[in-house]
């Protein structure tokens, strides 16, 4: 994930865990500095990544023009086995960013923040999608793709609105407020999250006509 992340131009930033069994990788182990040689867990293969750069770079082609998706490329690379030289160079590269990224992840407070609030962000997104999708507790049972498939886009299709309305309506709320010379901080509007449904009845109302 490191290494394709960072060949098609993305910042990977997952939060780190286990973070002290994690080890450092480097091309020379014996010129890392002596506080970190007991984090180093090896040398990197730099020669069998020049030799499969070339397979590297067409692989990455193919997932940036959609010829191929991304997370089924992944998915059979990481089954191969250890022999298979293009998995072995994309672990190394990989192997490359993720040293990298720890090192990055360990002096600077602010990308540990950030990825905390992306991290939370995607909670608050799959919290979202288990509260409306409460038939059958959020379970899919459709026996074919296609069901699968359109009561996935439905759901999807329900949180973007729900999405939708609560930015829509939390904007109205921050315009009348500037209006009435009482405008939030503007630091504190980054914080304000449209993914809330607390206000919102997503099983409805049941009313019974009265019998008698």
């Amino acid at each position: 994930m490191f290494a394709v992340c960072s060949i098609l131009g993305f910042c990977f930033a997952p939060r780190i865990r286990d973070l002290g069994d994690k080890r450092l990788y480097v091309f020379d182990p014996r010129a890392a500095p002596t506080s970190l040689q007991p984090l180093i867990g090896g040398r990197i293969n730099a020669r069998l990544i020049a030799e499969s750069w070339p397979d590297v770079l067409r692989l990455t082609a193919s997932m940036a023009a959609g010829a191929v998706v991304p997370s089924q490329v992944l998915r059979k690379l990481a089954a191969y086995p250890r022999q298979n030289r293009l998995a072995v160079a994309l672990r190394e590269v990989g192997r490359v960013e993720r040293t990298l990224f720890l090192l990055d992840w360990l002096a600077d407070r602010d990308l540990q923040r950030r990825a905390q609030i992306g991290l939370n962000k995607g909670e608050a997104h799959h919290a979202l999608k288990r509260a409306i999708s409460f038939h059958r507790r959020g379970e899919i049972r459709d026996r074919t793709s296609d069901g699968q498939h359109h009561r996935i886009a439905a759901l999807n299709l329900l949180a973007a609105i729900i999405i939708y309305w609560n930015s829509w309506k939390l904007g109205d709320i921050v315009a009348r407020r500037v209006e009435a010379g009482h405008a939030p901080a503007p630091e504190l509007l980054p914080h304000v999250s449209p993914l809330g449904w607390e206000h919102i009845n997503l099983t409805g109302e049941y009313r019974w006509r009265s019998l008698g």
